[in-house]
C-alpha cells in the first residue's frame, strides 16, 4: 500500500493547515486578560444548573478612564476650595510699612566779623577744605558686611541708594542754584512725595516742609557756584531697623565755592566758602531696595555763614565776601501759637585751621568729623 497521495486538483494551497484562514479570529494574550467574561469549565458545568459565564472582577479600559475623571475631578475642586479659602481668609495680611513724614532742622551759623574774600582756589587750600576730597569721591562706602536679615549685596544696594541721593541733593549744579528737583524727587518713597513737592514749591519753616532739609538750594538771583568742584568729606554707618528694614546715617560737610550772581565779567577774588553740614537718617525697606528709593527720617543742617535773621526754609541765604551778620538774634518763637512747635535757633560760625594729614583725596579722606550735631 502506498501512502496519501496528492489531490487530483493539486497541492492545497496552505499546506501548514489553513491557520492563516483564522488568523483574524485568534485573540491575543492581552485581550484575553482584559475579557470581563470567563466561561465555566467542563467540571464546573456538570453541577447544578449555572450561567454558561461569569464576569472577572477588575475594570477595563473604560473603568480606569472613569476613574482617571474622577482624579482629575478631586484635583480641580481640591484646588478651588484653596483659593477661596485663602480669599475668605479671616486673619487680617500683614500690611506694610508706611513712611512718616521728614522731620528738619535747619541751623545757621553766623560769623564774627567780614566774610573773607579771595579766588576759589585759594579759599578752599587755605581752610579744613584743604584735606577734603572733591564731589562724589568725598563720599565714600564703608565696609560692608551682612546683618542678621540682609545680604551683603543688599546693604551694598542700600548705601549707594544714599550716596546717590546726596550727590543729586548736594553736588548737581542745577539742583543747586538751577532750581532742578526732579533729580531727587525719583529717589525718594512715594509716601513722601507729597511733602517733598510741597516743601520744594511752598516752602515753610515748620520742621515739615523746609525744603533745605531734603536738598541744597541756593537763590540763583543772589548767589551763583564760583568753582564746581565741591569739596566734601563724612561717613556712612548702617545698621538694621528692624527684620525688613535698614537705617543708614550720612554725616557729611560740604564746601562751596560762591560769588554774587550778576550777568557780566566777574573779579578772581570775589569769592567766598559755604559750608553745609547735613546729617541725614534714612529708611529702605526690601520694596525700596528693589525699586532704589529711599525714606529720609530726619534732617539736621549747619549752614553758613548766615545771619541768624535769615529765613533758610526755601533756600540757604549765604553772606557773601565782605559781609558780616546783622546784629538780629534768629526769629522769635510763641510758646501759646499752635500747631507744629517751632524754635528759632542760631549757632556761631568757626572756622578751625587745617591739620596736618596725607594729601586732599588720601587714605582718610571719608574719616569722619569729630563731635556730632
Amino acid at each position: 500500500m502506498t501512502g496519501r497521495g496528492e489531490p487530483p486538483e493539486g497541492p492545497p494551497e496552505n499546506p501548514s493547515g489553513g491557520e492563516d484562514e483564522y488568523r483574524s479570529l485568534v485573540f491575543d494574550e492581552s485581550f484575553v486578560r482584559a475579557a470581563r467574561l470567563q466561561e465555566f469549565s467542563a467540571r464546573e458545568r456538570m453541577g447544578e444548573p449555572a450561567r454558561a459565564v461569569r464576569s472577572l472582577p477588575g475594570g477595563g479600559p473604560r473603568r480606569r478612564s472613569r476613574a482617571a475623571v474622577a482624579l482629575v475631578v478631586l484635583i480641580v475642586l481640591a484646588f478651588a476650595t484653596a483659593v477661596y479659602v485663602g480669599f475668605r481668609n479671616p486673619y487680617p495680611q500683614p500690611v506694610g510699612r508706611h513712611a512718616e513724614p521728614l522731620r528738619t532742622t535747619v541751623i545757621p551759623l553766623a560769623p564774627r566779623g567780614a566774610v573773607p574774600g579771595g579766588t576759589p582756589e585759594a579759599l578752599l587750600d587755605a581752610g579744613p577744605t584743604a584735606q577734603f576730597p572733591t564731589g562724589a569721591a568725598g563720599i565714600n562706602l564703608p565696609g560692608v558686611r551682612r546683618t542678621k536679615n540682609f545680604s551683603d549685596s543688599q546693604v551694598t544696594i542700600a548705601l549707594i541708594t544714599v550716596k546717590d541721593y546726596l550727590v543729586e541733593s548736594s553736588l548737581d549744579p542745577d539742583v543747586l542754584t538751577g532750581g532742578v528737583v526732579r533729580p531727587v524727587g525719583r529717589l525718594l518713597d512715594p509716601e513722601q512725595a507729597a511733602q517733598f513737592d510741597r516743601s520744594v514749591n511752598s516752602p515753610a519753616d515748620d520742621g515739615e516742609h523746609i525744603a533745605t532739609g531734603w536738598l541744597v538750594r541756593f537763590d540763583p538771583a543772589e548767589v551763583e557756584l564760583a568753582d564746581p568742584e565741591i569739596r566734601v568729606r563724612g561717613t556712612l554707618s548702617y545698621a538694621e531697623a528692624g527684620a525688613d528694614t535698614l537705617e543708614v546715617v550720612s554725616d557729611h560737610t560740604f564746601t562751596y565755592a560762591l560769588r554774587p550772581s550778576a550777568s557780566g565779567p566777574h573779579r578772581t577774588d570775589d569769592a567766598s566758602l559755604f559750608t553745609v553740614r547735613r546729617v541725614l537718617h534714612f529708611l529702605l525697606d526690601r520694596e525700596d531696595l528693589r525699586l532704589h528709593r529711599l525714606e529720609v527720617r530726619s534732617a539736621h543742617v549747619q549752614a553758613g555763614p548766615q545771619s541768624c535773621s535769615a529765613d533758610p526754609a526755601g533756600a540757604l541765604r549765604p553772606l557773601l565776601a565782605g559781609e558780616r551778620a546783622d546784629p538780629r538774634g534768629p526769629a522769635g518763637t510763641d510758646p501759646y501759637s499752635t500747631g507744629l512747635p517751632t524754635a528759632g535757633m542760631c549757632g556761631t560760625l568757626e572756622i578751625s585751621s587745617p591739620s596736618p594729614g596725607p594729601p586732599r583725596g588720601g587714605p582718610d579722606a571719608a574719616r569722619s568729623l569729630s563731635g556730632r550735631p
